[in-house]
């Protein structure tokens, strides 16, 4: 195993995340600018917030954490 590489950064769906969030940033800087701060930063955010919970999740190394309710 690399230890450069995190567990999570392996994972398919952190991989598809991350092309996600690129792929939202792309769009969206050619969005008007009275759009910056509602739908753009809004967009933005949810998909930072994918990557971001997969991350924290896979953190967890008890089972009590895994699963918290």
């Amino acid at each position: 195993m690399d230890k450069n590489i995190f567990y999570f950064e392996k994972l398919a769906v952190w991989q598809k995340a991350r092309m996600l969030s690129t792929k939202i940033y792309e769009i969206t800087s050619h969005f008007p600018s009275q759009e910056k701060f509602a739908l753009t930063d809004q967009l933005r955010r949810a998909a930072i917030s994918v990557a971001s919970n997969i991350v924290e999740s896979a953190g967890r190394t008890e089972q009590k954490d895994r699963l918290q309710k």
